[in-house]
């Protein structure tokens, strides 16, 4: 049978693992009910924290922890390489850890921070609410978030504007003679997919047209998940010109399905993505996609978490935004693939 872990104590006690931390160190935060609780399940998993971590507490282990939702998708590789760079000149490395999209796994990946595997976690548009990401940061962990803004005072955040995304690249597409355009979504409970589908709709709603929520699907950030939500939406029906894609791995999916139904970009189907990666200069016509400067969010992150962790990080809000910026090829404009 394999050692219980701080995880498997807080699911059995149905609290969270930072709960089971404050039992574990004595906090007078914790009430009686649910400190027995804790304690119940300790026993039934003959639970051992870690003795030699707790000795080693006040220790650095000189290592951040980085926690992606799915590290073949290419957003994530560009934030990881920001980060360690950043992390290597401060003398830092760094543990990557693959969530697999899901949350449970993020859980058990903060438990690192109790026991002192690493001394600061940086979690890239993660899947845990506010609330437990902030009942960490208030046991004096540090952590910070990449994709989303916390408004936290302990929690260093740093992200681009996604409605912005959304809205700018509704405005390019109307710009351009497109009245029904369609929107693959990446996942639906993701902060950036919520902030860049709200864009879109309000751009739509100043360009004076309705939004159809028959001309929205789900690609799961994946190429594969954009291929298969292109193909849905266009068997349903195929009265629409343009396809603004929430990243551009769904969006060379789009491709893909262009490609089997003959369907021409951009003369038939505009296609716009999102992140600028590499592959999107390599595939005709190039894609036209929203830059986001995804190594400078890893590397700001990187430098916030590690002034935390010196106790160097200066006291007010921890929200920081890099702007973004739409790169125009051939996909959505015809005569733009010079660009």
């Amino acid at each position: 049978m394999k050692d219980s872990k701080i995880i498997d104590v807080a699911r059995i006690a149905n609290v969270s693992p930072a709960t089971v931390s404050r039992v574990l160190n004595d906090s007078p935060l914790v009430t009686k009910e649910t400190q027995n609780k804790v304690l119940k399940a300790i026993q039934e998993l003959n639970y051992t924290p870690n003795a030699m971590g707790k000795q080693l507490r006040s220790r650095k282990t000189m290592t951040l922890g980085v926690v992606v939702l799915d590290i073949g998708i290419s957003y994530h590789a560009e934030i990881i390489k920001g980060i360690e760079q950043k992390a290597n000149a401060m003398n830092y490395k760094i543990l990557i850890c693959n969530s697999q999209n899901e949350k449970m796994k993020e859980l058990e990946y903060l438990s690192l921070l109790q026991n002192r595997t690493v001394d600061g976690i940086i979690l890239v548009s993660p899947m845990l609410s506010d609330g437990e990401i902030a009942s960490f940061a208030g046991e004096g962990y540090a952590i910070g978030v990449i994709g989303r803004r916390l408004g936290h005072l302990n929690i260093p955040c740093s992200t681009t504007d996604n409605w912005k995304i959304g809205h700018d690249v509704v405005t390019h597409l109307v710009a351009n003679g497109h009245r029904r355009i369609a929107y693959l979504n990446g996942y639906e409970d993701a902060l950036d997919s919520i902030d860049r589908l709200q864009g879109f709709k309000e751009g739509l709603a100043e360009a004076g047209l309705p939004f159809l929520p028959t001309l929205v699907d789900k690609g799961d950030f994946s190429e594969d998940g954009g291929y298969a939500a292109f193909r849905r939406l266009w068997e349903e029906s195929s009265d629409f010109t343009a396809v603004f894609a929430a990243n551009d791995e769904m969006a060379l999916g789009v491709y893909k399905a262009c490609s089997e139904y003959g369907i021409a970009i951009p003369d038939r189907m505009a296609v716009v993505g999102v992140d600028n990666i590499r592959i999107t200069n390599y595939v005709s016509p190039k894609i036209s996609s929203v830059e986001q400067p995804l190594y400078e969010l890893g590397g700001l992150l990187a430098d916030k978490v590690i002034d935390q962790i010196n106790g160097d990080l200066q006291p007010g809000q921890k929200d920081f935004v890099i702007n973004s910026r739409l790169i125009v090829k051939g996909s959505s404009q015809k005569g733009a693939d010079s660009i």
